[in-house]
């Protein structure tokens, strides 16, 4: 079929695609809340069952985040092309009566829709679009939604590689970024610094006390001269708390550190120097617990010709699509360490990710269903 008609196909189910979205939304599904998670787990189940395909599915149980979802599709000996994807948010419940999923315009908005919920119904919608025209995909199709992507894939990660270990490529339907896809993402780390010092009357015999508060911030400041922005590491401090009350030298302090960075040498060279910090009070002593959660997602020669293959897709049916690099990470980059060439940021395009302004275009739903139909058609 012409991209043109195919276009035209997911135009013309515009309004059971939005029905769907809204729906989709509706089921609050914060990180760690293992009923809603499998509440919206049940919602994409039951959803996916109406496609008209002879689906695979799997559900796996973690423990204290929820399910995670596994829909394979047109299995045969060919490697399959995995999409990936998350259910949980970052929204407390509740957060909806605040922002009401709504249409504003040609803004829909809603806690999480941009984040991902509504690109899971666009993964569903490619699906369907294969059920009612009876055209199979060059290759097997694997979608894979994960509940706990929010909050660092702790129980998530093991499966994403998994699934990412077998994969051709994998598509990426995080948000996008102003319309522009990511082939580039940083990896992180995350840290939390402890100091244990000793406590002492304030006003009484202050000296018998070692300062853990103090002690800390003299350490943030070393923190801070690791960054290095020239080649893409940033090492923030970004919590801190400490102390008991008023009248009493701190015993203790902890702040937590974001790492963020371009190569995996930089990851090493950060992490070897937190866990290396030296005492100014040796009375105090510090405790660094944390490590590198996601490695880089670069931009190899796969990833180029990956995007081009999109860029040219979207060129058919008379969208310009661009590409970027960003400072986030994902499970995609999970995949990327694998070998495995990822395209990232396919999401429908939208602005707000993680506020209460957080919406999707309703005018770029049948171009993103159309692009990730059409790549899944080329081999």
């Amino acid at each position: 079929m012409e991209p043109g008609a195919i276009l035209e196909y997911f135009q013309a189910r515009q309004a059971q695609i939005i029905e769907l979205i809204h729906q989709i939304v509706e089921i609050e599904s914060p990180s760690y809340d293992v009923e809603r998670s499998r509440a919206v787990v049940m919602w994409v189940e039951n959803e996916a069952s109406k496609v008209g395909l002879d689906l695979q599915i799997e559900k796996i149980a973690a423990e204290g985040n929820g399910e995670h979802l596994v829909i394979r599709a047109f299995p045969d000996a060919a490697k399959p092309v995995l999409l990936l994807g998350h259910t949980d948010t970052v929204h407390p419940v509740g957060t909806n009566l605040v922002n009401p999923t709504r249409i504003e315009g040609d803004k829909f908005y809603g806690c999480g829709i941009f984040d991902m919920k509504a690109n899971v119904v666009v993964m569903l919608e490619a699906l369907r679009y294969f059920a009612e025209t009876g055209t199979r995909p060059a290759r097997p199709i694997n979608i894979l939604l994960s509940c706990d992507e929010e909050v660092g894939s702790f129980t998530g990660r093991e499966l994403v590689e998994r699934e990412g270990s077998i994969s051709e490529y994998c598509v990426v339907l995080e948000p996008s970024a102003a319309g522009r896809v990511k082939t580039g993402r940083k990896g992180t780390s995350v840290y939390e610094i402890k100091a244990h010092g000793v406590p002492a009357h304030a006003g009484l015999e202050p000296e018998k006390g070692a300062n853990a508060i103090l002690e800390l911030s003299r350490q943030i400041e070393r923190i801070s001269a690791l960054n290095a922005p020239e080649i893409g590491t940033t090492v923030n401090v970004c919590t801190i708390k400490g102390g008991t009350t008023t009248n009493v030298i701190p015993e203790h302090a902890a702040c937590s550190v974001d790492v963020r960075f371009s190569t995996m040498l930089e990851a090493e060279r950060i992490d070897a120097e937190l866990h290396s910090l030296a005492v100014f009070d040796t009375r105090v002593s510090l405790e660094v617990k944390g490590g590198i959660n996601r490695p880089p997602m670069e931009r190899t020669e796969a990833v180029a010709a990956l995007f081009k293959k999109a860029h040219d897709i979207s060129a058919s049916f008379g969208c310009e699509l661009k590409e970027t690099q960003v400072g986030g990470a994902s499970d995609g980059n999970f995949v990327a360490a694998l070998g495995v060439p990822v395209l990232d940021g396919l999401g429908i395009t939208g602005d707000g990710a993680h506020t209460l302004n957080e919406h999707i275009l309703t005018k770029d739903i049948a171009n993103r269903a159309t692009l990730i139909t059409m790549m899944l058609m080329e081999n």
